[in-house]
């Protein structure tokens, strides 16, 4: 693609899982895998970058058969496919308790992770609901129970019952722990709350600075505010057809949806 009027290879492709790699049924769509698969062929350097956890986000990688360091938690944790840490920035952990109590407070949904389990006080509609997208199963242990789990914390995950909530409960959580976490938007209910300073793009430019790879030589897929960051940072930031307006706005291209094979349909154009 052409980069301030000059031709740039891509070198490095990083895309989001949930509403960009993967469609409505949590599967990777054939076309997506046999792009990716001829894009990593050619010598690009392919990873995801994703706020689900390591165990959620591993078998993805596997069935592309890709054996590239993995963003999880919304670039809290990078791990290789054979489970090496290779960064990670936990929350603070009286930040930590000092979010879940303000989200008690509100009866908000919250659910924890911790040594890559996943936690909440209940197991609600949000949690079973969570679960199934994600292929993991979490551990109702009571508000007590969370308040107990604050070390090596590296995402807290809020859901909202209505999506016209949302934008308003993640602005006052920001605002209530400014300098402490970053609140962003994920999907229309939930909310990823990570330490300051972490975010996909902050992952994804270190990972590309080991290998020498310039920004201007990535392209990043994605279609949630929590993506924002990648695409902002990568030469190329390509957001989904069904992606959020905002996400839209701030990308270089707009691609088909993620049902329509959007994702391949860009790396064809871009990288093939």
């Amino acid at each position: 693609f052409f980069f301030g009027g000059i031709f740039m290879a891509i070198r490095m492709i990083v895309t989001d899982l949930d509403g960009t790699l993967l469609n409505s049924r949590f599967r990777i769509p054939a076309e997506n895998k046999a792009a990716l698969q001829a894009a990593a062929a050619k010598g690009v350097f392919v990873t995801l970058a994703t706020g689900r956890m390591y165990s959620s986000a591993r078998p993805y990688a596997l069935e592309l058969g890709i054996d590239a360091p993995i963003i999880t938690y919304n670039g809290a944790v990078v791990k290789s496919v054979q489970g090496e840490v290779l960064f990670s920035s936990y929350l603070a952990a009286d930040t930590v308790a000092a979010v879940l109590r303000y989200c008690f407070a509100r009866q908000w949904y919250v659910q924890l992770y911790s040594g890559g389990e996943l936690y909440y006080a209940v197991s609600t509609a949000p949690a079973r609901a969570y679960e199934k997208a994600a292929g993991v199963k979490g551990t109702a242990v009571g508000e007590a129970g969370l308040l107990a789990r604050t070390q090596e914390v590296p995402k807290l995950l809020v859901v909202v019952k209505d999506p016209s909530e949302t934008d308003a409960a993640v602005e006052t959580l920001s605002q209530a722990f400014t300098g402490q976490i970053t609140a962003m938007k994920s999907n229309p209910t939930y909310i990823e709350v990570i330490h300051h300073g972490v975010s996909k793009g902050a992952a994804l430019l270190a990972l590309a600075a080991q290998r020498g790879i310039r920004s201007e030589e990535i392209m990043a897929l994605g279609d949630s505010n929590n993506d924002l960051s990648m695409l902002r940072a990568a030469g190329l930031g390509v957001a989904m057809g069904n992606a959020m307006a905002d996400v839209k706005a701030a990308a270089d291209v707009v691609t088909a949806d993620c049902e329509a094979g959007g994702l391949a349909a860009a790396v064809r154009q871009y990288v093939l």
